[in-house]
């Protein structure tokens, strides 16, 4: 009877206590129920290298990016898994990599081999947040979106008519395709890139007051080189620098290239042979003021967030599926496994972060989004995943990090069934080196060793055949077998 009346006395105490003190309740419950989640806003760039000002370029126009990157965390050596689209944004968004996800091409979904993966979306979704589609994050084509990803339909998230669009009618040659560049004095709105800005500050509107993963994906900068005219006008064309290093680099194998067919299936860049210098420079000129408009468009996003009072409680995150070539190593576009592809623009800006406008060398790699996402939210981090939180590295840009980022490419592409050859890649601070294996049996058919000088971020010379490399050769080779759990800081192993 006495046990009783104390256990009676104690939570009369203990209700009375907390009606006189409120806040004690807030702290007796779980973090995750009483703290205030925080937003995410997650954009994505199609085909965007890093010619951006805060990366050291002079002559682009980005200033609503580099007001991103002096609020945030810059990432000087990221990289993608795989340099094409679907594969790419496969792993980013799965957390898993290609050979985890099976998807090495363009028309493979994800979840043929991962039916129940849970997508970086669909776990914000299942932890209270509206997660929400404007654009193109997954690949375009509607056999590629993945609606358990998100709370409500996506808008305009498959290209169909609006993706690619033109302003003016043009000559059609294969799959569709006009015109590489079109110079138009329309409004924004005109492109598909505007039409998602509107779409986005119109959701960010609506969603303002609960918790939200709002993921915007803009088309721009890649092909067709559709934008405003007066994007164009906001650059000399002869000022605009010609592409360095123009030619393959040295022994380089053949396999590794490629005839730049995604660029050559416009009606306007010749089917075969060097493309003339006037097309390259109207080419360049086409991509940098495409970057400009969509750098424009981030700027509105940006505003209206700042306006809705959300900037203080929202993890902004900028990236890019692949990076790009305009012409360096012969090349144009993407799909290899050399640096322009591989390497990425990335930048995070989170409140809980107190470094900003700080950059950092730690290599990192697209599938480190998903757990590092997670944790600045105050969620747990899946036990699948591939990749590792950037949190730690955010928080100390210089300490210690990864050995290395690890890419593949498939040959030949596009493939039918499963590829010939798989081309494996590891990229440590001044080497990269590739194994060209046999997909059936294993069998290295190829292999290349470059080295990066101190500025330098082009392939100038294979040196897989020199002897006096033969020692970092074997130590880069090790680390590639090894694979990317082996290249973690030592006490994430």
């Amino acid at each position: 009877m006495m046990s009783e009346i104390k256990k009676m006395t104690t939570v009369i105490i203990t209700m009375l206590v907390l009606m006189v003190v409120p806040n004690l309740y807030a702290q007796i419950l779980p973090r995750s129920t009483t703290a205030k989640k925080v937003n995410v806003l997650f954009i994505a760039v199609d085909d965007l290298r890093n010619q951006l000002g805060c990366y050291g370029d002079s002559v682009i126009i980005t200033p609503n990016i580099d007001r991103l990157a002096k609020n945030g965390i810059v990432f000087n050596n990221a990289y993608c898994q795989q340099a094409v689209c679907g594969p790419s944004r496969a792993s980013l968004l799965t957390g898993r990599r290609p050979d985890v996800t099976k998807v090495w091409d363009l028309e493979t979904h994800f979840r043929k081999a991962l039916p129940n993966a849970v997508t970086l979306p669909q776990y914000f979704k299942e932890n209270g947040y509206q997660s929400l589609c404007v654009g193109k994050i997954y690949h375009d084509p509607a056999a590629s979106q993945d609606s358990i990803s998100w709370s409500a339909p996506e808008i305009m998230a498959v290209t169909g008519t609006v993706g690619h669009k033109y302003v003016l009618k043009k000559n059609s040659k294969a799959k569709g395709k006009a015109a590489a560049v079109e110079c138009v004095n329309v409004p924004d709105s005109a492109y598909v890139d505007g039409m998602v800005c509107n779409a986005a500050i119109k959701v960010l509107r609506e969603i303002k007051d609960k918790p939200f993963f709002l993921a915007v994906g803009f088309r721009r900068p890649h092909l067709p080189f559709t934008a405003p005219k007066k994007y164009w006008d906001y650059y000399k064309r002869d000022e605009i620098p010609m592409p360095q290093q123009p030619a393959p680099p040295q022994n380089v194998p053949e396999i590794a290239l490629h005839n730049s067919t995604e660029l050559r299936g416009y009606t306007d860049v010749p089917d075969e042979g060097p493309i003339p210098p006037d097309k390259i420079r109207q080419l360049r000129h086409g991509y940098y003021a495409s970057v400009t408009y969509t750098d424009m468009q981030i700027g509105r996003l940006l505003d209206e967030l700042n306006k809705q009072g959300l900037m203080d409680n929202t993890i902004i995150v900028l990236w890019s599926d692949h990076g790009y070539h305009l012409g360096e190593l012969g090349l144009w576009c993407k799909s290899t496994n050399f640096e322009s592809d591989t390497r990425i623009p990335l930048i995070i800006s989170a409140p809980n972060i107190k470094n900003k406008g700080v950059y950092t060398d730690g290599i990192v790699e697209s599938v480190d989004l998903y757990p590092t996402l997670a944790q600045l939210a105050g969620l747990s981090i899946p036990d699948e995943l591939d990749g590792l939180s950037m949190v730690p590295l955010m928080e100390a840009p210089e300490r210690p990090w990864k050995k290395a980022a690890f890419s593949q490419f498939p040959r030949p592409w596009m493939y039918k069934n499963l590829p010939r050859v798989m081309g494996y890649s590891v990229r440590t601070k001044d080497f990269r080196y590739t194994e060209w294996r046999n997909f059936k049996n294993g069998t290295i058919e190829f292999t290349e060793l470059y080295r990066y000088q101190a500025n330098g971020r082009l392939e100038e010379k294979n040196l897989a055949a020199m002897k006096q490399y033969d020692n970092i050769k074997i130590t880069l080779k090790q680390l590639l077998d090894d694979g990317w759990q082996k290249a973690l800081p030592v006490k994430n192993r």
